[in-house]
């Protein structure tokens, strides 16, 4: 069995510890910058960055339990406690489903013709997705609140539609060239995102529509843009974790 720092890679005392670390982490993503939408009685906020993390980098338990349980605190913290069943279970779910799929590395068993296509679904996809819900929901003059306990911020910022389009292109060519070149695991890593992404998306939907009655259409591209900016921000940060820690140690 593989040692780390006197733990079992496998123990569950390092798991508990993993799932501790990344359940404060999600809660303090998610609680540190947040745009209310009162149409739902929901909120924006960035905690998927940590949920995808933590899903890359070790799975479905630890990146599952830290979802919901962290996503769960930071609802309750920030006054959302109608959310807070739901999130435990919609956000536990979709770290969950990330991390399940993430581990499973299929395109091990593709063909190099197989595994382009697939690189190429994945940037495409990952790009059109960034595009049309930046550029009809987030362009313009924009609202930002920051939730910070000792110093909350509001502010104005305008987002041009260029702005959009030169991150999808910029993502597309990204993805593309790491995919191919170097890291055939990307592609299947945002697709994995965006199963799980849709599933939370969804998760949500069904709550605010059969549960709390409200006009719950508003706020998919609300979640759509969390899955979104939470990819873009997870998925280098996980490959730069990943040269810093033993290979042993992620799950992935």
């Amino acid at each position: 069995m593989i040692k780390l720092s006197g733990f079992s890679i496998a123990s569950p005392a390092w798991k508990v510890s993993l799932i501790a670390i990344f359940t404060a982490l999600t809660a303090v993503a998610t609680i540190s910058f947040s745009v209310s939408v009162p149409a739902t009685r929901g909120y924006f906020n960035i905690g998927e960055t940590m949920i995808y993390v933590a899903a890359l980098l070790f799975g479905a338990s630890i990146g599952g339990l830290s979802a919901g349980i962290g996503s769960m605190i930071a609802d309750l913290t920030l006054g959302y406690a109608v959310y807070a069943p739901a999130t435990l279970i919609i956000k536990g779910l979709e770290g969950a489903i990330v991390g399940f799929l993430a581990s499973r590395k299929p395109y091990r068993k593709l063909s190099p013709r197989s595994s382009k296509i697939l690189s190429i679904i994945a940037a495409i996809s990952f790009a059109c997705i960034i595009y049309l819900i930046g550029s009809t929901y987030y362009s313009g003059k924009m609202e930002i609140t920051t939730a910070w306990p000792i110093l909350p911020l509001g502010f104005e910022v305008n987002i041009p539609n260029l702005f959009w389009i030169m991150l999808s292109v910029i993502a597309a060519i990204t993805i593309l060239y790491i995919s191919l070149k170097q890291d055939p695991h990307l592609s299947w890593q945002i697709i994995s995102i965006l199963i799980g992404g849709t599933v939370m998306v969804i998760g949500y939907f069904l709550y605010q529509q059969l549960i709390l009655g409200v006009v719950a259409i508003v706020e998919i591209p609300v979640n759509i843009g969390q899955m979104m900016i939470g990819a873009i921000i997870a998925i280098p940060l996980v490959r730069a974790i990943k040269t810093r820690i033993p290979k042993t140690l992620s799950h992935n």
